[in-house]
């Protein structure tokens, strides 16, 4: 199976988790224990606030969402706070509150075998590869501190690569004023929070900007994604990869007080739970495979889309600008209602403007193919 990290990689990591796990934890590194509510209580009752390393062994957005979902649903994060490394297969990801026909060329990810997928944050659209880092902070809601985070990130880049990476007013990881490396979006709940961010460290860029085009024009009161000028930290460091980047932040969170935010040294390292390999199945995390389940089906991807308006213009020769502009009204991912703009000439009586057109269509699941089907029938 593959692992995140190298197994070079991993060695300190497997020397300093034998010390830190707990005696009577029921977490261990790169073990096959099953996860449940009630071992993960068990292991929270200290008096301090411990850390821990997961690192996600699944490369499936579906299956990283679930997890991420089912330790936000699940754990106790007062005594324990932890940070969630996970990579994915090529995937372009959309956020709580978008549109994917806004945000992504959907017809294109078909042919091209990239999954769609909705998350449960808001935010932006982001396409995700084995290039791209992306990382969960889980705390109670009470200890939430996005700036935190990311200033924990940004120092890691200083002192391990020299760089000096910026937070801007949006909270994104900048460099040189502008070039965006991290995004971030957030969940805060009652009692759990997360803030998770992506990483560039070496995604394909043609295929981010490429799957992120749309060709229709909507209106939509959706969440709208904000272009931004990128770059890959492999395009700045020549020794930088996903592998070492994940280890130096790792580190740098276990050092890291969860009271105080400041780096307590090696020494407090060792009163942590380290680094731990997970397998994100059913029979680790009882329940997952039914959160997995939700965030493939259309209902999740689709139906929550916030109501929209979709237009395209159909060419007609005989009309005086030559086109005829067709709108359909969705809800719920559903077709609501067809509308058909009527320009100057067309009618006897002179009316122009927009009418709506009695059609079987309504109440089907929406696809820019219905498009087809109303041309033909006027």
């Amino acid at each position: 199976m593959a692992l995140l990290f190298t197994q070079a990689s991993m060695t300190k990591c497997i020397k300093i988790t034998s010390v830190v796990c707990q005696k009577n934890s029921a977490l261990s590194t790169a073990s096959s224990r099953k996860f449940s509510s009630t071992k993960i209580m068990h292991t929270i009752n200290n008096k301090e606030i411990t850390k821990s390393v997961f690192i996600s062994q699944s490369h499936d957005i579906f299956t990283n969402l679930a997890l991420e979902d089912w330790l936000y649903k699940n754990v106790d994060f007062t005594n324990h706070h932890i940070m969630l490394f996970w990579r994915n297969d090529p995937c372009v990801v959309i956020g709580r509150h978008q549109n994917p026909w806004l945000e992504a060329n959907l017809e294109l990810l078909d042919k091209s075998g990239i999954e769609l997928a909705r998350r449960n944050s808001g935010g932006g659209t982001v396409y995700h590869d084995r290039g791209n880092l992306n990382i969960t902070f889980f705390a109670p809601k009470d200890r939430y501190n996005r700036k935190k985070n990311l200033e924990l990130i940004s120092k890691t880049l200083e002192k391990e690569w020299n760089l000096n990476p910026e937070i801007n007013k949006k909270e994104d990881i900048v460099l040189d004023n502008d070039h965006k490396i991290s995004g971030t979006a957030s969940k805060l709940g009652r009692p759990n929070s997360y803030h998770h961010c992506t990483i560039l460290v070496n995604v394909d860029r043609e295929k981010l900007f490429i799957y992120h085009r749309h060709i229709y024009f909507i209106t939509t009161n959706a969440t709208k994604s904000v272009p931004a000028k990128i770059v890959n930290l492999s395009n700045l460091i020549n020794n930088i990869t996903v592998d070492n980047l994940a280890k130096a932040v790792g580190w740098a969170y276990l050092r890291t007080s969860a009271v105080t935010h400041k780096d307590e040294g090696w020494s407090f390292v060792e009163k942590q739970r380290g680094f731990q390999m997970i397998n994100p199945t059913d029979d680790w995390f009882p329940g997952l495979n039914k959160i997995l389940e939700g965030f493939k089906s259309w209902d999740w991807k689709f139906a929550k889309t916030p109501n929209f308006t979709i237009y395209k213009n159909v060419g007609f020769p005989e009309l005086k600008d030559g086109t005829m502009r067709i709108g359909i009204l969705v809800e719920k991912s559903v077709v609501a209602q067809v509308l058909l703009d009527i320009p100057e000439g067309v009618s006897w009586s002179g009316f122009t403007g927009t009418v709506p057109i009695v059609t079987s269509l309504v109440g089907q699941k929406f696809t820019p193919a219905l498009f087809v089907q109303v041309e033909d029938a006027i």
